[in-house]
């Protein structure tokens, strides 16, 4: 079985995001979103909450499984007996960083990394970036799913700033 591992934070998830595993999906027998549990940063949503809209945006994907992991990306890719990484690439300057990572995987495990560049509809999108939008109110429904605009709006919406 071939078997990819998706990883980020998703702090929110984005339509960029899902982008990259909805094409993913279509290479591989199964994808697997790998959301990071970083202790020493606290997110917007909570771990399980990320997790929980992640279920729900990519439930159409049969292939498509969604689970946490904290400590090295390479050691939950042995864990899910994924043998590659998934990376979307916005811009040229996420490549000098995810180039490293990738040589340091394959170095660590073995572990390839595979590139993707990003739909140009969303070179541009960031989850810190709809953050800031949604904090000041800006339309952001074309860039996120629409469970996860309705949870921005009710977290940092203006709204919630009263």
């Amino acid at each position: 079985m071939r078997r990819a591992v998706c990883p980020g934070s998703f702090d929110p998830v984005t339509n960029g995001h899902l982008d990259i595993v909805g094409r993913a999906s279509r290479l591989f027998d199964e994808v697997i979103v790998g959301v990071l549990v970083n202790q020493s940063k606290s997110g917007l949503f909570t771990v399980e909450e990320r997790i929980d809209m992640l279920r729900e945006v990519t439930a159409s994907y049969d292939n498509v499984r969604v689970e946490s992991f904290r400590g090295l990306l390479v050691d939950f890719c042995r864990a899910q007996e994924a043998s590659v990484l998934i990376k979307g690439l916005r811009a040229v300057s996420d490549f000098d960083y995810e180039l490293q990572m990738a040589q340091m995987n394959i170095g660590l495990a073995g572990v390839e990394t595979l590139f993707m560049p990003t739909n140009p509809l969303y070179s541009f999108l960031s989850s810190s970036l709809i953050k800031d939008v949604a904090k000041w109110g800006g339309d952001i429904s074309a860039h996120v799913p629409d469970r996860v605009r309705a949870e921005l709006e009710a977290r940092i919406g203006p709204a919630s700033r009263s």
